[in-house]
């Protein structure tokens, strides 16, 4: 998860915004009818609670930590199994480049609780590097749930981009209202935008290159950086984004990549195939058809699929 590479920028009289932070990341959402701000909130906060219950790995209570520890089949809840099956389907479409079994190799990375804890200190570095078991191990037929032992499930990109499409959804339906909705470097709408499109600002950081693209009311757009979330091993910077055949952070090209879809979950899953892939990636990207923003370690920007070279600004 990454804090606000990309923000709304309000372009109306008639609309209303609340920041906050959660899951330490910075969240926002704007809606087109101010005196529902306050109820969007509310679905909002409500849901991303019941997310966090169903699938922290930074929680003893979790009912994920409670299925790691479980010496067989589980019956897990409706949520938790509809967020286990988007990341196995997500691991599926990339070949294995997003793996939600990635959780011990976090963990050997020192990201072991909330990043807010880990941010600025030089951690011990483990002994080796461990590949991650493998998506394909992990088995859910309906609810029942099956992990060998040992697993360390993380499910932390994918449940958020799911996040962002529902509290997106859940708003707009429940008060009418069209809505953005950003957690980190995700960000999904519903209903109809102010005036039509919605301005977005795509920036990984004030020194980072930044553009400005029209969101169309419905889309959604996600960013994966590895810039926001790194630490120190041994005095060795680490981040994040683990490439499942190693079990250490991915190494390539790419520094931050930004995807438009038609919903949170489908682009956060091809920006992050994206960087775990390196040089290899922008190739996949072109190959999906996805309006895409690459911006490599020396802040050099390529565009693909329709993103509008005529977007960038001055940072």
């Amino acid at each position: 998860m990454i804090a606000h590479s990309a923000s709304p920028v309000m372009r109306a009289n008639d609309i209303a915004e609340s920041h906050w932070r959660v899951w330490g990341l910075d969240a926002s959402v704007v809606v087109c009818a101010p005196d529902r701000l306050d109820a969007a909130r509310t679905i909002i906060d409500k849901h991303l609670h019941r997310i966090e219950l169903a699938c922290s790995r930074f929680r003893d209570d979790s009912e994920i930590r409670a299925v790691e520890s479980a010496p067989g089949p589980t019956v897990v809840s409706p949520l938790l199994a509809r967020l286990v099956s988007t990341a196995l389907t997500a691991a599926e479409e990339t070949g294995g480049d997003v793996d939600p079994t990635i959780g011990s190799a976090l963990l050997r990375l020192g990201y072991d609780r909330d990043f807010s804890e880990i941010a600025g200190r030089d951690l011990p570095a483990p002994a080796t590097f461990v590949p991650a078991p493998s998506w394909t191990q992990v088995i859910l037929h309906d609810r029942t749930l099956t992990l060998p032992a040992g697993i360390r499930l993380d499910l932390g990109a994918t449940a958020k981009a799911l996040a962002a499409d529902d509290c997106a959804r859940m708003v707009a339906t429940a008060l009418g209202t069209g809505v953005l909705v950003c957690l980190g470097g995700d960000i999904a709408t519903a209903g109809d935008g102010p005036q039509g499109d919605w301005q977005i600002l795509v920036q990984d950081g004030d020194d980072a290159p930044a553009c400005r693209i029209a969101l169309p009311a419905g889309g959604a757009v996600a960013t994966s950086s590895t810039r926001k979330r790194r630490w120190s091993q041994n005095g060795a910077t680490v981040h994040h984004i683990v490439d499942p055949r190693s079990g250490r952070p991915a190494h390539g090209n790419w520094q931050t990549v930004s995807v438009a879809a038609h919903s949170c979950v489908e682009a956060n899953t091809a920006s992050t195939a994206c960087i775990v892939r390196g040089a290899s990636g922008a190739n996949y990207l072109a190959q999906l058809g996805l309006p895409a923003r690459l911006v490599d370690s020396g802040g050099w920007v390529r565009t693909l699929g329709g993103w509008p070279d005529s977007a960038e600004v001055a940072a």
